[in-house]
């Protein structure tokens, strides 16, 4: 599970609701304080992650010159997402972020997604790359996630459709270690009560059968790519994350002392990476 340091945002943020034709989406909204941005990007999080996850990126982001929207995708923590499993369906999700880029109405978008937010993003972009000026992957493999996390995966799923929220959250805390289980508990447990269940199970089932699309993606021109990740990852190993971006022809990030998040884990080494990939596009 992602730890964002902080569930408030920094002052140059505002929390919002951003009103789309495929629904309303609960986002964080960072601008710079002195004059126009230079661009806008749209973040969207990972698996059982939300708008927060980027909280320690928005204002290096915003001082960088750029307007930052962070995005609760439907099902997730405070964007409402209906029972059926098919509004979950990847193109759906993908639809929701060109309906995001739309409302945003700021012209090209610089696009980045974490982990699941990478393959959402990704099928977004093989729908209809026009909104985005680049894209980032961050911490995104080019597949289905390694076979010991979609194990674990599976289990939670399994677990979701058979027991509340709030019970399968005692679960978890109980399997954590201690450093961590009493860490952000309380912010965590409610962002993780308002996901909506039907929305894990759906999108879990993603990471664990996704194909590879990276050909797919390459032959998205001209579009500038961006891989970033850390120097460890436990959900892709992170030679593929350098294969991939050879494949794509993609700048090449290592967030050196950073997981699976460089978001959280290192965010000043992470925005200035992400902020000089922009600048130059």
């Amino acid at each position: 599970m992602s730890r964002p340091p902080t569930f408030l945002p920094p002052p140059c943020t505002r929390a919002d609701v951003l009103r789309t034709s495929r629904g309303d989406f609960a986002v964080l909204d960072a601008r710079p304080e002195h004059g126009p941005a230079k661009g806008t990007a749209l973040l969207l999080p990972g698996y059982t992650g939300s708008k927060e996850d980027f909280i320690a990126l928005l204002e290096p982001l915003a001082h960088a010159g750029y307007r930052v929207v962070s995005v609760d995708g439907r099902g997730q923590y405070q964007t409402p997402g209906p029972p059926d499993p098919d509004a979950y369906a990847q193109r759906e999700l993908a639809l929701d972020v060109l309906a995001q880029a739309e409302a945003l109405d700021s012209g090209p978008l610089h696009l980045l997604g974490h982990s699941l937010g990478g393959q959402i993003s990704r099928a977004a972009v093989l729908l209809d790359p026009a909104p985005f000026r680049t894209f980032t992957v961050m911490s995104s493999g080019p597949a289905a996630i390694a076979p010991g996390q979609g194990q674990k995966v599976q289990l939670l799923s399994e677990v979701l459709g058979t027991m509340e929220m709030a019970e399968v959250w005692d679960a978890m805390r109980a399997f954590e270690p201690p450093e961590e289980a009493e860490t952000d508990g309380e912010d965590l447990r409610r962002r993780w009560l308002l996901h909506n269940p039907v929305q894990l199970i759906t999108t879990g089932r993603q990471l664990t059968v996704e194909p590879d699309r990276v050909d797919e993606l390459a032959a998205v021109q001209p579009l500038p790519k961006h891989v970033i990740s850390g120097e460890r990852d436990d959900t892709w190993p992170v030679p593929l994350f350098d294969d991939m971006a050879r494949r794509l022809g993609a700048l090449r990030t290592v967030v050196a002392g950073a997981g699976h998040s460089p978001n959280t884990d290192r965010p000043g080494e992470t925005a200035a990476a992400i902020a000089g990939f922009w600048s130059r596009h």
